[in-house]
């Protein structure tokens, strides 16, 4: 596995050590378990949307967990000891698939239809954190003309 030196960064950022420990850790080691097959999809400007294909579960067997910028799907099947396979070609074993997710992301709703699950993420950014843009007034004229007279004085004796 493939590791960067980030230190050079260090010196001039702060906050971003999450980051950097994620671009690391996203680095898939050889031979890691690629099942289920996933997409990853933009539905809008500020929407997105994970498919699953988990054909062989039901919407019973699967839990999905969004905690810290962390989205969880997994899913297990019980076994049934009552059949009895002459051959098993339809891969439905257990799994956990992670997904890490930016600030603010949070999962909108999930469904299951035909084998796929569906799950629409959207990012909600809080109205605090929003840019807004700040009117800038002229000064109100000085109201005490004491002050200018005095200010005044001390020039023409100066």
């Amino acid at each position: 596995m493939r590791t960067y030196d980030f230190t050079p960064l260090w010196r001039s950022t702060v906050g971003f050590d999450r980051l950097f420990d994620l671009i690391n850790s996203s680095q898939a080691p050889e031979g890691q378990d690629s099942y289920p097959p996933y997409d990853i999809m933009r539905t809008g400007e500020e929407s997105y949307r994970i498919t699953l294909a988990v054909a062989g579960f039901s919407p019973d067997d699967i839990t999905i967990t969004a905690q810290q910028n962390q989205l969880t799907v997994a899913a297990h099947q019980p076994q049934n000891p009552d059949q009895d396979f002459i051959y098993q070609g339809i891969a439905a074993r257990a799994f956990e698939r992670r997904f890490s997710l930016a600030d603010h992301v949070e999962v909108e709703q999930a469904g299951y239809e035909n084998g796929l699950l569906r799950i629409d993420l959207v990012r909600r950014i809080p109205e605090a954190m929003k840019p807004r843009r700040i009117e800038v007034a002229e000064a109100p004229p000085a109201r005490n003309s004491k002050a200018k007279v005095a200010l005044k004085d001390t020039m023409k004796v100066a």
